[in-house]
């Protein structure tokens, strides 16, 4: 099968798109990746999408609305990237939509007379996505995870498991988004023995700072230029590192509700009292990314499991300031790019959504517990058919 894969995460910068090719079944399923497409949002569709994902007041209405224009922005960007191509749409078989998320709350809380509960939100309308293409779109794989007991995420390492277990070799799968988060998959692994959770903040923090400071003019810090002008501000740096996520043992999620919009007010409001460069914020605000990640390592995973290989994927890797500091922390694992092993390292996400709902489509669990914490495997994924041919 020829399966679209479509993720914005985060960072909520726009839309990939994957093309994938995808046969058999795990454990002998193959999956190669044949093209990629990034499409943009529009500058008033990424702000709306941002306002609420940081928890500004919206309503019912808008969300409803916002719901539907973004189902339109993904129809449009798989129409495109086949454009792109020259595939004609007959010729994809299935579309997997991670949509965009908006909340997510993977652990239960008091709600309404001490009910606890949990929730996620990603919009996108798939319904919208299966009209405009006239592909079987599969999409909202979260919910049903989070009803199974789990957190809702990670939900990449599922692929991950299936495209880098090895016999002999421990591997960590790291990707740096808006969110940073890591697969550890030891030598022999079966799937009880992964394990997954997001670190904490990936470029989410640091694009923030950066379009803070250049009042909109820059989304991020190419190739860490701005950092590269700063100085870290060390007690800051401490303060940042003392954040209770990091403590917080595994699994979890983290997102705009931990390191957003209120998270980088305060960053600002702190960095003011010690008179320092715009600069100076945009280089802290990156090593502590990096020192995050490390953190995370030390913590949680090397002293549990013997890992000789990082696959790194994600916007985070062009950031050279972070990789430097990755190299120089964990210089006993060989760091290597999803590149390399054939799915480009801005593709790895959606590619993986392109799995996910090609397992969903064949009726055969496509999460993993012992990365989510769900009780069991479940299907995920909501299925929309596509126009009658």
């Amino acid at each position: 099968m020829r399966v679209l894969g479509m993720m914005s995460g985060t960072s909520a910068d726009g839309i990939d798109v994957a093309l994938a090719n995808i046969s058999g079944a795990p454990p002998r399923l193959v999956a190669k990746l044949e093209g990629h497409y990034h499409a943009p949002f529009p500058k008033l569709v990424r702000a709306a999408v941002l306002r609420l994902a940081n928890g500004a007041p919206t309503t019912t209405a808008e969300i409803s609305q916002l719901n539907f224009l973004l189902g339109e922005e993904f129809a449009r960007a798989a129409i495109a990237a086949c454009a792109k191509w020259r595939l004609p749409l007959r010729k994809i078989s299935l579309i997997g939509s991670h949509g965009q998320t908006i909340f997510h709350q993977g652990k239960p809380s008091k709600f309404l007379s001490n009910r606890r509960v949990g929730s996620t939100l990603q919009i996108g309308e798939p319904g919208i996505i299966a009209e405009r293409t006239g592909i079987t779109t599969i999409a909202d794989f979260r919910p049903a995870d989070m009803a199974s007991g789990g957190h809702g995420a990670p939900l990449v390492p599922f692929v991950d498991y299936l495209l880098y277990r090895s016999a002999k070799i421990g591997r960590v799968a790291l990707n740096i988004g808006g969110i940073a988060n890591v697969t550890v998959i030891p030598a022999a692994a079966r799937p009880r023995d992964v394990f997954a959770f997001d670190t904490g903040p990936g470029n989410m923090i640091i694009d923030a700072v950066v379009e803070r400071i250049t009042k909109g003019r820059q989304a991020y810090d190419q190739g860490a230029r701005l950092a590269s002008k700063g100085e870290v501000i060390h007690p800051l740096l401490e303060k940042m590192l003392r954040e209770p996520y990091l403590h917080q043992r595994p699994p979890k999620t983290a997102g705009r509700e931990q390191f957003g919009r209120a998270y980088v007010e305060s960053l600002f409001d702190r960095a003011r009292a010690h008179r320092t460069k715009p600069e100076d914020l945009v280089r802290t605000a990156t090593i502590f990314t990096a020192l995050s990640i490390v953190d995370a390592f030390r913590r949680f995973i090397l002293p549990q499991t013997q890992a000789q290989e990082l696959i790194v994927a994600g916007g985070g890797t062009k950031n050279p300031l972070i990789m430097a500091q990755l190299e120089a922390a964990l210089p006993r694992m060989k760091i290597i790019e999803s590149s390399r092993w054939g799915v480009a390292t801005e593709a790895k996400e959606a590619f993986a959504f392109a799995i996910l709902a090609y397992e969903a489509w064949h009726g055969r669990a496509n999460n993993l517990p012992s990365a989510t914490g769900a009780k069991h495997s479940a299907i995920l994924g909501k299925l929309v058919h596509g126009r009658a041919r």
